[in-house]
């Protein structure tokens, strides 16, 4: 396909509509368009909002794939660890020092780790690190949980650790594999994600569908252990001010993990399951429209009232709101 065959599709798609918008003052000074799909507790599609069959990147909402991937692989994880594993954790101390002991219990340093260095990634958690004299290193990148697992994976088979993120690795063609068995949809694309893992596209849909999948998963198959995992120690998942630790906690028995690029997907212990993203990757947008997704569905409570609440300040103080539209 050429690019101006790919431009004329794109300009012939009717625009995604506006899922949030930026109210200042009582001025509303932007809008963030998206896609959403919400699914019944039978697997229907329950609610659509724009393009929710073509494929997008899900980004660190397919974790929880990888992390049933590596227990289908041999690893013996399960509780915080395995929580670990599915998680872009925000650097407080307790991750780390999580990250750190798996990988003396797997035979592994941080030098084995292939995410890049960085910073934690809630700005508390990194402000405070940087002001005890810390540096950016690979245990502190959000991902590093989710590489430990991996190159566990890889002890346990005997496979090689050096290449682990190359998408031929027999470990990352048990991703694929997982992802196309769970979503029920082939993967469209392969690219590579921020943490240099692969990164595989599917349509928000079949991302929905993979959730709905681990929310109904016994105990005795991989992505019901992760679920169980996920649920049972959310702050391993994201942190402690993050608002996938709230729903979690919030919800018994909901599995819940967004992306990069502004994807979010959820699923409820009955089945229902949720997927989203905000076309400007901004994830400003998240927790608004993940509210209002929610409350279509029935859900309410505290939680749902917490993720509403998006102030937009001016000079320090409340001036306006990031609020969902649809």
């Amino acid at each position: 396909m050429t690019s101006t065959t790919a431009d004329a599709q794109s300009a012939a798609k009717p625009a995604n509509p506006v899922l949030a918008e930026i109210v200042r003052c009582g001025f509303v000074e932007g809008r963030h368009r998206g896609s959403l799909v919400v699914l019944a507790a039978d697997g229907s599609v329950e609610l659509a909002l724009g393009d929710i069959v073509d494929p997008v990147f899900p980004r660190s909402s397919t974790k929880p794939v990888q992390a049933a991937a590596v227990l289908r692989a041999g690893a013996d994880l399960s509780g915080e660890r395995l929580a670990l594993a599915a998680a872009s954790h925000s650097g407080e101390r307790f991750h780390l020092d999580l990250v750190h002991r798996m990988l003396a219990e797997h035979g592994l340093t941080e030098a084995d780790l292939q995410c890049p260095a960085d910073l934690p990634l809630d700005r508390e958690e990194a402000d405070a690190y940087l002001s005890a004299g810390g540096t950016p290193t690979r245990v502190a990148m959000n991902c590093s949980g989710k590489h430990t697992a991996m190159l566990a994976a890889c002890k346990v088979n005997g496979w090689p650790t050096a290449d682990y993120l190359a998408a031929t690795h027999p470990l990352q063609k048990l991703v694929a594999a997982t992802l196309t068995e769970l979503s029920g949809e082939p993967v469209a694309h392969t690219g590579t994600d921020g943490c240099g893992a692969p990164l595989l596209a599917v349509s928000l849909t079949a991302l929905a569908r993979t959730f709905r999948t681990f929310a109904l998963g016994g105990p005795d198959t991989a992505e019901g252990r992760v679920a169980a995992a996920m649920s049972a120690h959310p702050e391993y998942v994201a942190g402690t001010r993050r608002h996938d630790t709230w729903l979690m906690r919030a919800i018994p028995d909901s599995v819940t993990k967004m992306g990069a690029e502004a994807v979010q997907a959820a699923a409820l212990p009955d089945g229902r399951a949720l997927a989203f993203k905000i076309d400007d990757g901004s994830v400003r947008a998240l927790a608004p429209v993940l509210a209002r997704a929610l409350t279509s569905m029935g859900v309410t409570g505290p939680v749902v009232d917490r993720l509403t609440d998006n102030p937009l300040l001016g000079g320090g103080r409340p001036v306006g709101e990031i609020r969902a539209t649809f």
